[in-house]
């Protein structure tokens, strides 16, 4: 295992602390403050372990499954349970139920088809499109704003949504491409 494989571990294993850290803030409200910082820590490191693996040449097969879905892990929970724990939270702002439902449908539905592949025996390259990046960054842009309380932290949610189900479409299209290439390819 690499270094950025690592990496990427030690974020997958932040994410307990972190829900773990914001349900007890109900009762010690600097918990909170833990939380945002172990969720900082767990976001430096998806660019970090990103950043490990260039330098390095340490892409590993590995790496290109656990790095995403660490990211969708992170935000799938990070989401939940701000929208569960949003009447406990001392936060200023409450994420809405349909932004949470558009995060979780779309990582769904991006798993489901990576099922759907492995079932047909379709061979993808599991590569993150510019719009996968930016819907990862203000996805991870608006917890960070509720948990520490930013005035605009309902316009970041309201871009995060539209990055959502913009790359969430293109990830759509592009499947859709994989497997009618691969019907082409196999009727020659």
């Amino acid at each position: 295992m690499s270094f950025a494989d690592k990496v990427t571990t030690i974020r997958i294993i932040l994410i307990p602390v972190f829900v773990s850290l914001l349900i007890y803030s109900r009762w010690h409200f600097y918990l909170r403050h833990i939380a945002t910082a172990v969720f900082i820590i767990a976001v430096l490191s998806d660019f970090f372990d990103g950043l490990v693996a260039r330098i390095k040449k340490e892409k590993s097969n590995i790496g290109q499954v656990i790095d995403p879905l660490a990211d969708k892990l992170l935000l799938f929970t990070a989401f939940i349970s701000l929208y569960v724990l949003r009447e406990y939270l001392p936060l200023k702002f409450q994420i809405p139920l349909g932004v949470v439902l558009i995060v979780v449908s779309r990582d769904l539905i991006i798993l489901l088809g990576f099922l759907i592949f492995q079932f047909l025996k379709i061979e993808i390259v599991v590569a993150p499109s510019i719009w996968g990046k930016l819907t990862t960054f203000f996805q991870m842009g608006t917890i960070l704003c509720i948990l520490i309380n930013v005035p605009f932290s309902p316009f970041i949610w309201k871009v995060a949504t539209v990055f959502t189900l913009i790359s969430g479409l293109d990830y759509f299209l592009r499947g859709v491409k994989a497997i009618n290439d691969n019907i082409n390819s196999s009727a020659s």
